[in-house]
This record gives structure tokens, C-alpha cells and sequence, in this order.
């Protein structure tokens, strides 16, 4: 039974190459812009990741801090969850950072008889507590402590960050539904025109009493093998694609493994859901 169903799949392709061709390349193209959408969604998570692990809250100490309450603030700022790690920038060594990241004022630092810059405590959050909430209620923690002048985390930059994450995750599901139905009314058409050109042949079968199982099987396979043809050509252009990217123009990060496979697999797949509901209609029909 297997083996007639394999041998009935490759005999319909062998018939209608170029429609089993067109078939691919147009499933290919498909998964192709998406295979495309998905190295640029990874990648500005990659960087998204990058700028979130900066993320950082900064108390800028008062000047009349004590050693003993410097120490306490410390080890309170460490006590906290969402705490990784706590460091202090003296006033010295905050006059330093500044004369060597803005070197144009370095002259006008050099003059000054007194040194401006307040010292500040700089503290690290743990991945599972860098949204906004989690750096806003640090924050707000910190500033409670008397000594402590003011207390900066860039609200609006962390905010940001957060929603283009959420909007790259909204367009990816929504550019994936949208070809992902675009690729099955491709296999669904290419199935139906398959079965339209063999529908006396369904009939007879029917007639001498092969079952609905027995007669789908063989275009199931054939919707299979199509699906995962445009997969592998998605596959290689979107790898393509990336090969004259990557160093060229941009340096980008190739897709996990499995989302690679995945995207490879998934033209399988759709070509089988594709070819099950023409079937289906095909056959409801002749009932």
C-alpha cells in the first residue's frame, strides 16, 4: 500500500513536472521573504539583548555620604532580587570616565579647582529583571535612602527597548499566518488541478472500491514532497541572502539550527495540511 502510494506521488510529478516545479518555487518564495523577515527579526533581538544587558540603574551619591552608610546602602542594594551586582564610582574615578569618554572637554575638566561630579553607585540587574517595571520599582527603592541625591535609569530608553520587542514579535506572527496561507492556497490550487486531471481515474477507483484513505495517499505525498522542495529553496536562497550580507553591509548572525530546520520542515508541512483540505473538498463533492 506504501509502496503504491509512493509510486503513484512520483508517476503524478513525473507527468506534470513543470506544475510541480512551479509549485516549489512558488512555496520557496514564500517562506523565502518570511525566512528573510526572520534573520532580521533574530538579529535585532540579538542587538535588543546586547543593549539590554547595559541596562542599569545609577544613584548619584551625596556628597556627605559617610563610609558606614555607604557601606550600608551597599549591602541593602545587594539584598535586593533583582540585584546582580553593585559597584561604586568615586568622585575621582567619576571625573576620570568623563575626561576619557569626552575628550573634547578635557581641557575644561583639567581647569577646574573643584571637582563637580558627584559619586554614584552603578547596579546591575539580572536578565529576569531588566522590564521596565522591574529597573522602574529598583529605582524607587533606592531613592529612599536620604544620602542618595537622585537616582537615573533612562525610563524612556528601557521603555523603548521593551516595545520594539513586543512589535517585532506582533509583525513576526502576523507575516507568518499571512504566508503561511499564501503557501497553502498555492498547494491547495496545484493539489486540486492534479486531482481535476485525474478525476475519472478517482472515479473508477471508487467504483472497484478503494477507500477515500487509499485514493488520498498518494496526492498527500505528492503535496508532502512539493512542500518540502519550496522548503529546502527557501532554505538556500535565505542562506544565500544572508552569505551576501554578512560582512558586506551589516555583520549578522545566522539563524539557530532549529529555526533553520524548522522553516525547511515547515514547507512540509504546510503542503500537507494544503493537499488534505483539497482533497477533502474534492471528495466531499464526488459523495
Amino acid at each position: 500500500m506504501a509502496r503504491h502510494s509512493i509510486r503513484e506521488a512520483i508517476g503524478a510529478l513525473r507527468r506534470a513536472p513543470g506544475l510541480a516545479i512551479l509549485s516549489a518555487v512558488s512555496i520557496g518564495l514564500s517562506l523565502f521573504v518570511l525566512g528573510t523577515f526572520g534573520l532580521v527579526a533574530y538579529n535585532v533581538e540579538l542587538t535588543l539583548q546586547s543593549v539590554e544587558q547595559r541596562v542599569e540603574v545609577v544613584a548619584y551619591l551625596r556628597d556627605d555620604i559617610s563610609a558606614a552608610q555607604l557601606e550600608a546602602l551597599q549591602n541593602d542594594i545587594r539584598s535586593f532580587a533583582e540585584v546582580e551586582a553593585v559597584t561604586h564610582v568615586s568622585k575621582f574615578e567619576a571625573m576620570r570616565n568623563a575626561m576619557q569618554q569626552l575628550e573634547e572637554f578635557r581641557e575644561v575638566f583639567s581647569d577646574l579647582e573643584v571637582n563637580p561630579l558627584p559619586a554614584s553607585i552603578e547596579v546591575q540587574l539580572k536578565p529576569d529583571y531588566r522590564a521596565p517595571e522591574s529597573v522602574a520599582r529598583v529605582a524607587e527603592l533606592i531613592a529612599f535612602y536620604p544620602f542618595v541625591e537622585d537616582v537615573r535609569y533612562g525610563r524612556e530608553w528601557v521603555d523603548k527597548i521593551y516595545q520594539l520587542r513586543r512589535l517585532g514579535g506582533a509583525v513576526a506572527v502576523i507575516l507568518g499566518l499571512a504566508f503561511a496561507v499564501v503557501a497553502i492556497l498555492i498547494i491547495g490550487t496545484t493539489v486540486r488541478m492534479a486531482v481535476m486531471a485525474r478525476r475519472e481515474e478517482i472515479i473508477i477507483m471508487r467504483l472497484v472500491g478503494a477507500t477515500d484513505g487509499f485514493i488520498r495517499r498518494p496526492f498527500l505525498l505528492e503535496g508532502l514532497v512539493t512542500g518540502l522542495a519550496g522548503g529546502l529553496l527557501a532554505f538556500l536562497l535565505t542562506y544565500g541572502a544572508f552569505w551576501l550580507v554578512d560582512g558586506s553591509l551589516i555583520d549578522l548572525q545566522w539563524l539557530p539550527p532549529g529555526w533553520a530546520a524548522g522553516g525547511a520542515l515547515a514547507g512540509g508541512l504546510l503542503g500537507l495540511l494544503a493537499s488534505g483540505a483539497a482533497l477533502r473538498r474534492h471528495l466531499i463533492l464526488q459523495e
